[in-house]
């Protein structure tokens, strides 16, 4: 029985999971946006928001204890540098998850797993992949009705070539 037990596991064990999380702390804060599965980003979501806290904090315990997580200095000292003073004002709610809707190959739910301030990095990027694939629909959908077309024309044109008995 898992009694009191909480958080998700992922279908990893634990050392995997904490790897897992601190290469996605790191990821969202270099790039201040990824896309991930739904479920990843709202475990990592706790732990990227706890790193944030750390750096507002700004002393040394404070980036011990982020260095346990991150292992990139260059990553922390900017994290404290700039990314942890853009949020001194703010309490809490550093991160926002965006569903998007569920990955073609299995169907994994999926999302956009965004620092708060960054907006617009990866959603910018996902609606011009969206525009150009609509358009690549298109064209195919009007070269295949223009090859209909004539094909009917041809069509007709035989038919009336063979003498009617």
């Amino acid at each position: 029985m898992r009694h009191g037990k909480s958080g998700r596991t992922l279908g990893k064990t634990h050392s995997h999971r904490k790897a897992m999380m601190g290469n996605m702390a790191a990821s969202i804060l270099s790039h201040k946006s990824i896309i991930t599965t739904t479920p990843k980003a709202k475990e990592a979501r706790g732990v990227v928001e706890r790193l944030i806290t750390f750096a507002k904090k700004n002393d040394l315990a404070a980036r011990r204890m982020v260095m346990r997580t991150i292992k990139d200095k260059e990553l922390v000292r900017e994290l404290f540098d700039e990314i942890g003073p853009k949020f001194a004002d703010r309490n809490g709610g550093y991160t926002r998850v965006i569903k998007l809707g569920n990955r073609q190959g299995d169907g994994a739910s999926m999302a956009i797993f965004e620092l708060v301030g960054y907006e617009g990095t990866k959603a910018a990027k996902i609606e011009k992949q969206r525009q150009k694939r609509q358009e690549k629909v298109a064209k195919k959908k009007k070269e295949m009705e223009e090859a209909a077309a004539q094909a009917q024309k041809q069509q007709p044109q035989e038919e009336e070539e063979t003498p009617k008995k």
